[in-house]
This record gives structure tokens, C-alpha cells and sequence, in this order.
């Protein structure tokens, strides 16, 4: 991040703010590691010359990583959504989280090693979701209900009866 944005998104890891950038950087399109920033001095969880900050973007959107310690964690009230185009894109999002070190969750939601929540929400299922015809779109719902990882052929499927 060169200029400065007006808004950006904090996000608090224990002490691996630097290696969950890199890992988002090479997951996702649109997507950089910029300065890392040491400490000038001690604080209450880390020490002179540890990595403190890191200015990094997750597909377009300008975030900070803050190296604060294990005071706070992260909740599913905080995620970032992933809008795929298909079931390859959609699979290769969720092994990447998943696989590495995170875990599932359901209807679409999964949980990066560091706690971050992510929603891999395929437009198919969005597009079922905001359909004009609200009994095929409850009906892909219900079937979205029974899902960790999104399958689109079953939500297309449920949506079509």
C-alpha cells in the first residue's frame, strides 16, 4: 500500500500477522504483501524489533495486520466473503483455507488457521437466494442448510425442484 488508504481493515493475530498475509497473498487473486513494520521498542507482547504491523491486501481490500498478542480473538462476527464463479474456484478456495491448518464450518463458512472467518459463497447460491421465485429459492436454502463446503449442481438442483 503506497498511498495511505482512508479505510482500512485491522485484523489482530497473536504473532503471525506476517506469515497470514503471505498466505492470502498467494491464495488470492487481487492480493499483496506490502511493508512489514518492526517494533521500536517492547510491548506488553513482543519485543524490540518484532514484527508489529504488516500492511497487506486481501483481493482489493487494503488491510493491516497487528502482531497485539493472544488478548483478543477472532469471531465469526468479523469475515471476509468470497464470491466464486464455479465449483472449481469454489473448492480451490476452501482446500487452500481448510488445507491448511483451518477448519470447517457450515453453509459455506470455513476458518483460516489464524481464526479469520471466511464465507465461500458461490454467485449460483446468491443468485438463488435473492430469486424472485421465494419457494425455489427456500428450497435452496434448505439445501445450502445441510452444507459445510457449498456443492452448486445440489443447490441448482434444489432451486429447480
Amino acid at each position: 500500500m503506497t498511498k495511505t488508504a482512508k479505510n482500512t481493515i485491522c485484523l489482530w493475530y497473536d504473532n503471525d500477522a506476517e506469515g497470514a498475509a503471505r498466505f492470502y497473498a498467494q491464495t488470492f487473486p487481487d492480493s499483496s504483501v506490502g511493508a512489514v513494520h518492526r517494533a521500536p521498542g517492547d510491548y506488553p507482547s513482543g519485543k524490540e524489533g518484532n514484527v508489529l504491523t504488516v500492511e497487506f491486501t486481501v483481493m482489493g481490500i487494503p488491510c493491516l495486520g497487528l502482531n497485539g498478542g493472544p488478548a483478543f480473538t477472532h469471531s465469526e462476527a468479523f469475515s471476509f466473503q468470497v464470491a466464486t464463479e464455479d465449483q472449481s474456484e469454489t473448492d480451490r478456495y476452501w482446500s487452500a483455507i481448510v488445507g491448511n491448518g483451518g477448519q470447517e464450518s457450515e453453509c459455506g463458512w470455513c476458518k483460516d488457521k489464524w481464526g479469520i472467518s471466511w464465507q465461500i459463497t458461490p454467485v449460483a447460491l446468491t443468485k438463488a437466494f435473492t430469486s424472485s421465485d421465494r419457494v425455489a429459492a427456500k428450497r435452496a436454502f434448505d439445501a445450502m442448510m445441510t452444507m459445510k463446503k457449498i456443492d452448486i449442481a445440489a443447490i441448482e438442483a434444489a432451486f429447480r425442484g
